[in-house]
């Protein structure tokens, strides 16, 4: 568009007589641009305006913004919601999508810095809390150092039976036993740090000896450190926001609340087939490749491992827990099916 000097030039220019190829030359203008405006008699000329061009994400942009208010105070990652519209015949890249969510966002996440360990070498182990109050939903998740692989388990206390029974269904979920076990300094685990010399801790009796019977390791973070369990740390936040808040935002929009038989039901088959399918951002290979690496090098399991029972239909390499639910399974496979 002509700023106020370049129309008084024009017209000084053309007043002295010169051509319309000359003032666009003098002025570094189109030839077009100064035909245009001397034939407008001096007025600026009109340019038309664009029309908008459409957008592929046009038709989704809607949901998306009900699966965000849906899910606040948490958000839904890009990835999520993705796989959620190309069910609903998205056809767009993950680039503008990105794009067009990230205003709406506004908490970033916290970087975590993680290091490498060899297969068979490490299993970090934690307890993180979903949700508090009258009707509590945590859940025990480890994940091996070399592979990524996670085992999930929820539950609604965090007391030294669900820190036992986790580590045993995951052992046998894993289909063997890592060299050590990490842990953070929670009181179900140790009884109290360097008791007897430095690194020479006094074990909740019940890990010792569970630690004897499956041949692993038990160590604990440095205190204020339990980010030195950055793999497991990074998984509770993928866990919370690609199954957590997108199941929970589902069920919401049905007037429905995540519980612990529901969450536990759902668990087995999003690890086998999204997370532990997906290309993971620091190694650059799906967890499942890596697991199968792993498994030829982690110690075989005892020979009768103890209450492998408690979870019906439990299984090597997969986790499917049949429980009561408060609701029937088919209700929320079919809730759930638009954004599988």
């Amino acid at each position: 568009m002509l700023t106020q000097e370049q129309s008084v030039e024009i017209k000084v220019l053309a007043r002295q007589g010169l051509g319309i190829k000359a003032i666009a030359r003098e002025l570094g203008l189109s030839r077009n641009t100064v035909r245009r405006y001397l034939r407008s008699g001096g007025q600026p000329p009109r340019y038309k305006a664009r029309t908008p061009r459409p957008c592929k994400l046009d038709p989704f942009k809607g949901y998306l913004h009900e699966r965000i208010e849906a899910a606040r105070p948490h958000w839904i990652p890009a990835t999520v919601l993705l796989r959620e519209i190309q069910g609903r015949g998205y056809v767009g890249g993950i680039s503008q999508l990105k794009a067009y969510i990230a205003p709406f966002r506004h908490r970033p996440e916290e970087p975590l810095v993680r290091f490498e360990t060899p297969a068979g070498r490490q299993l970090q182990v934690d307890f993180t809390t979903i949700r508090r109050g009258r009707e509590p939903l945590r859940a025990f998740v480890a994940t091996l150092g070399y592979s990524r692989a996670t085992f999930v388990r929820f539950s609604e206390r965090e007391d030294s039976e669900a820190w036992l029974n986790g580590l045993r269904e995951a052992f046998v979920y894993f289909g063997g036993v890592p060299e050590e076990a990490l842990f953070d300094n929670a009181g179900a685990i140790i009884l109290e740090r360097d008791a007897y010399g430095e690194g020479l801790h006094r074990w909740h009796p019940r890990l010792a000896a569970l630690a004897d019977e499956y041949g692993f390791r038990p160590r604990v973070c440095r205190p204020y450190r339990a980010k030195t369990k950055g793999k497991v740390e990074r998984f509770n936040s993928y866990l919370k926001g690609s199954f957590i808040t997108p199941l929970a935002a589902t069920l919401k929009s049905a007037g429905l609340k995540l519980d612990v038989s529901t969450a536990n039901a759902h668990i087995g088959p999003w690890l086998d087939e999204v997370a532990h399918q997906r290309i993971h951002g620091t190694t650059g290979v799906k967890p499942a490749v890596r697991l199968a690496e792993e498994r030829q090098v982690l110690l075989p399991l005892p020979a009768l491992p103890r209450q492998t029972s408690a979870v019906p239909g439990l299984r090597q390499g997969r986790v499917l827990p049949y429980e009561s639910l408060q609701h029937p399974l088919s209700v929320y496979d079919q809730l759930l099916g638009a954004g599988a």
